[in-house]
């Protein structure tokens, strides 16, 4: 063996060793944070928020700040498990972009709980049979999600934090010819952030021959069923239902991108770079909106998105749903939202969080 390589490879095997030591020594400290917490809740999001900025600050290459992350996610995820096995409720089966979403931000030292609709992911939280849940809010493309902003309107969860998730779409069948495809199965999302490309490459299909799933994963659980059907789906989901992947990247923005929240019930502590999220109404009057904004700007405080969505009360009655900079206890953040209480005819801060 060349003698400079086996010099490397022993170098290699001391690095290893030295971190399977650092790994077990940060177990141990995990476990006793364990012992010594009194509340009982085992994640943080803005203490891991703060430690996965400081690596990406640190990093000194070669590896980019995305391994970084990565590596570090999944450190936490198996420090965490050392402590409390945790539950994350998402929409099913496997294979989902929620399960990707819920793998990104937990690790993958989690046990996922599938469920067949956003509503059941909004129960399993509340019901604690899961300790957290990823719902999917707005993507980038299609905008809002609207059954998680009404669910949002009704739920005494709160939001913990934010996901956001490449969305890269693939047509899969058990076939690789295209041309004996007489249906495709997929999430109504999917089929609109596709839309362009199905034309192009798919003339002959019409929307008759686009059937609606539940999700993703179901599509492709779905067209693995039938010879001559193909599915809109994640490469996860080719992988886990045996079927070929047709074509790669089909939606029509590579940049298309959706944003998940996390749902819980504790409230969390800022981590210096936040995000709070509020859903607020009001009387139907000129210059409403204008009135409830107002405070925002006087104290400084940046919105980052508003959404309108009927409130399903009043006959064209409207609420907003809010995103700021800020976490509802930063001075400018609370000043303002005092002052919007007092003109809003309705208030819910669903949470703050830290901005990903």
């Amino acid at each position: 063996m060349n003698e400079q390589l086996k010099q490397l490879r022993d170098k290699i095997d001391g690095i290893d060793s030295e971190i399977l030591r650092l790994l077990n020594k940060r177990a141990e400290c995990a476990q006793q944070i364990g012992l010594v917490k009194k509340s009982g809740i085992i994640y943080r999001p803005e203490r891991e928020a703060q430690i996965l900025t400081r690596m990406q600050q640190e990093n000194p290459g070669p590896l980019d700040n995305t391994r970084i992350v990565q590596l570090f996610t999944e450190i936490m995820s198996i420090c965490r498990a050392l402590e409390k096995p945790m539950t994350i409720a998402c929409l099913g089966p496997q294979g989902t972009f929620s399960e990707e979403a819920a793998i990104k931000r937990f690790g993958s030292a989690i046990t996922t709980l599938p469920c067949d609709s956003i509503d059941a992911v909004f129960r399993s939280v509340e019901s604690g049979n899961a300790g957290y849940g990823v719902v999917p809010v707005e993507n980038s493309t299609e905008g809002a999600v609207g059954r998680t902003l009404d669910l949002l309107l009704q739920t005494s969860l709160t939001v913990c934090g934010e996901i956001q998730l490449p969305v890269h779409q693939s047509l899969m069948a058990q076939q690789a010819d295209v041309t004996q495809i007489d249906k495709i199965y997929s999430h109504p999302q999917s089929f609109a952030q596709c839309h362009h490309w199905l034309q192009a490459n798919l003339p002959t299909l019409s929307n008759r021959h686009y059937i609606n799933a539940g999700s993703n994963a179901d599509a492709a659980r779905l067209a693995a069923q039938d010879k001559n059907a193909a599915a809109i789906a994640g490469k996860r989901a080719a992988e886990l239902y045996g079927l070929i992947i047709c074509a790669e990247n089909i939606e029509d923005d590579s940049k298309n991108t959706t944003r998940f929240l996390v749902l819980g019930t504790q409230r969390v502590e800022s981590s210096g770079r936040d995000k709070t999220s509020l859903i607020i109404s009001t009387g139907n009057y000129a210059g409403a909106i204008h009135k409830l904004l107002t405070p925002f700007a006087e104290h400084g405080v940046s919105m980052t998105r508003l959404e309108s969505r009927p409130s399903r009360i009043n006959l064209w009655q409207y609420v907003f749903f809010i995103d700021i900079e800020g976490h509802r206890n930063d001075s400018n953040v609370t000043a303002a939202l005092k002052e919007l209480n007092e003109k809003a005819s309705f208030l819910k801060i669903l949470g703050s969080y830290p901005v990903t």
